[in-house]
């Protein structure tokens, strides 16, 4: 039977049917926007479930007691990340088997993150009812039988509300604009206010964002990105780290042309993005590469979970300490041939 709280389903499975588990391993499939999450069984590690979420969606993280995903160690970074590589790549979806070996602690969590990607969240129970999370157990519509739960795992789940990219889809519409950002600064100038060279890549209005300017100015060629390399960096766990390394990749810009690009520098369908020069005396606009998109989606909608506004700087979490987390993956990446010494952060 299936126990169904808004956009929660909680399947109780109290035979432990090898047709329940077969049909939930099945109906992975992120290019759809729904994702199957098998919790990894007696982890000690409190971020064990959110990290499960993000292999699922496809993201590993870099092994060792010294890696450059510390961070993620965190339960609230490592569930952030989740929920930004969910929105961003269309996630709708998720199921999860086994739930009943979940402790009460991961149960809050998991409910919690649903709230914060908005997707359809199905939970499979494989044993009684007893001992269910209050949770879980105040879920009040009943379901019954195969039919109704391969029906159930058909479902496309909640219309995704920011843009997304899924994986392997092609990008040349324009989504719908976003939402949840609040306000825009009255530091963007009106379109118009500056005229602007039309030479590729140069800066059409110091302040304005990519969307302005690329209204006024041609944005510079993408660097080519072998394709090994591009998936190497579509692995990474971190948005922002993703978002940062591919965005230095097919650039070629300094390390430090990062730290003042903003939310509204990422236009709205993530084909270009703005850079600034120390004291705005070169802004380049460039193509986004399709193969980047998502990445750059991913870290742009990380900066809006996190509340930040438009005109705060997207990559500012990952370039403390001289940036080390971006420079240990650097370390791990070589092929992608990036130097990220410390005078590149010099202002």
């Amino acid at each position: 039977m299936a126990l169904a709280y808004g956009d929660v389903t909680v399947v109780v499975d109290e035979r432990d049917d090898l047709f329940y588990t077969r049909a939930a391993l099945q109906a992975h499939r992120p290019e759809e926007g729904r994702v199957t999450v098998q919790p990894t069984p007696a982890s000690g590690s409190a971020a064990a479930l959110a990290h499960d979420m993000l292999y699922a969606l496809g993201k590993r993280l870099a092994p060792g007691p010294n890696s450059p995903d510390v961070g993620l160690d965190s339960v609230n970074a490592a569930w952030l990340a989740a929920a930004a590589w969910a929105v961003a790549t269309g996630v709708r979806h998720v199921v999860v088997p086994r739930a009943h070996l979940l402790t009460v602690r991961r149960v809050d969590q998991l409910l919690a993150w649903r709230e914060l990607a908005g997707v359809q969240l199905t939970l499979l129970w494989q044993k009684a009812p007893r001992g269910m999370p209050s949770a879980l157990a105040r879920l009040e519509r009943r379901i019954s039988g195969r039919e109704t739960f391969e029906a159930l795992l058909a479902e496309p789940g909640p219309k995704p509300m920011r843009p997304s990219f899924p994986p392997g889809a092609m990008m040349d519409a324009e989504p719908a604009a976003v939402s949840v950002v609040p306000r825009l600064s009255s530091n963007v100038q009106p379109r118009g206010a500056h005229t602007a060279s039309m030479t590729p890549g140069w800066r059409a209005q110091p302040c304005a964002g990519a969307t302005a300017t690329a209204q006024l100015s041609q944005a510079v060629p993408a660097t080519e990105v072998a394709s090994m390399d591009a998936a190497a960096l579509a692995v990474l766990a971190h948005p922002l780290i993703a978002g940062a390394l591919s965005v230095l990749a097919f650039t070629q810009a300094s390390l430090s042309s990062l730290r003042f690009v903003r939310d509204l520098d990422i236009n709205g369908d993530v084909s270009v993005i703005k850079t600034h020069g120390v004291g705005h005396r070169r802004c380049p606009l460039y193509a986004v590469p399709a193969w980047a998109r998502p990445l750059l989606a991913g870290a742009r909608t990380h900066h809006r979970l996190a509340s930040h506004l438009p005109t705060d700087s997207v990559f500012a979490p990952v370039m403390f300490a001289e940036a080390r987390h971006l420079r240990a993956h650097v370390g791990l990446l070589p092929r992608l041939n990036l130097p990220l010494s410390a005078h590149s952060l010099a202002l």
